[in-house]
């Protein structure tokens, strides 16, 4: 979508229809039995059990039977689902409504959500959407088809900017709402840039809120956590006395930029805040695939699908020796 024309300068239904084509063109051979490209999980109906392998099994999925009855620690084998049903959490909060470069990251998370719903397309696969709106979050129902898909980026794309409030939900309440209100297992996908919940500083070394909540979630279900950034949140340029907004509280701040000391400072407190959620969204249990407003989009999301499939083959051949 490099061809001078962002997102917002398209009539919405031209908007949808870049996005499908740029989606379907690039990702062309990625979108048949797709789901199992997103994550490498080896799905959710029973198969059987073998040999439990340290530090490769998960401890949760013990089938505490065998290992009763053979002496001998066995964990469950799963088989994929032949129906996919796919959850997506898409965060609409201040800090999204931001952007430096080709996109605002509210922008790259209808793409993701776009680039989801186009590769878990199939039949019988159904998508579902927890949208969070300044008055709450939006909820549509799993349903399959073209045309379901393309009313929830309708909806997105004329969503209203959020406002900068203190009663607006948290990332933290809706994850968890998402967990009570799908019980069955499926993929789950949760697109945000992943800011709120933080400590104050916003470096730790609490962990964010949103952590348990996440961890909650992966417990039952398969979990993708689409991380979205700008180049702005990693480092600053110099161009003097800049004015910084806090979008989530309207706060000010005066920066002199052209300090050197303070740049490295700030990229160096950038760092250690991407970590904190790096790590955070590790120890949930959820895979990781993180888009940027000054990257190339989608080949980021061929690059996750291509390792999750090679962690897929091997884990399947894991299974099978």
């Amino acid at each position: 979508m490099n061809d001078g024309a962002t997102i917002n300068e398209l009539a919405p239904e031209r908007r949808l229809r870049r996005l499908e084509l740029t989606i379907t063109r690039r990702l062309d051979g990625l979108l048949h039995g797709s789901y199992l490209g997103l994550l490498p999980g080896a799905g959710s109906e029973p198969s059987g059990s073998r040999e439990y392998r340290p530090g490769e099994d998960e401890v949760r999925r013990m089938d505490w039977a065998v290992t009763a009855r053979t002496a001998v620690p066995h964990v469950r084998t799963v088989d994929a689902d032949r129906e996919l049903a796919t959850w997506v959490l898409v965060d609409s909060t201040a800090s999204m409504d931001f952007g430096t470069a080709e996109f605002e990251k509210r922008e790259l998370a209808i793409a993701a959500v776009a680039a989801v719903g186009f590769l878990t397309a199939g039949a019988g696969n159904r998508l579902g959407a927890h949208l969070m709106t300044p008055d709450g979050v939006r909820r549509y129902p799993a349903r399959g088809g073209r045309t379901h898909l393309l009313g929830m980026l309708r909806t997105l794309l004329a969503a209203p900017r959020a406002r900068v409030t203190t009663d607006s939900i948290a990332l933290s309440a809706a994850i968890d709402g998402m967990h009570r209100a799908v019980p069955r297992r499926g993929l789950m996908v949760v697109v945000s840039d992943f800011l709120d919940g933080l400590d104050d500083d916003g470096l730790g070394p609490g962990a964010p809120a949103w952590e348990q909540p996440l961890r909650r979630l992966a417990t039952r279900h398969q979990v993708l956590a689409v991380h979205v950034g700008d180049p702005r949140e990693h480092e600053l340029p110099d161009v003097g006395l800049l004015t910084l907004v806090d979008p989530e509280t309207g706060r000010r701040r005066e920066v002199p930029t052209a300090s050197r000391r303070l740049r490295e400072r700030y990229a160096a407190a950038a760092r250690q805040q991407q970590d904190t959620v790096s790590r955070a969204i590790r120890r949930a249990g959820a895979a990781h695939l993180r888009l940027r407003t000054d990257r190339d989009w989608v080949a980021d999301i061929v690059r996750h699908v291509h390792a999750q499939r090679r962690l897929g083959r091997a884990h399947r051949k894991g299974v099978t020796s």
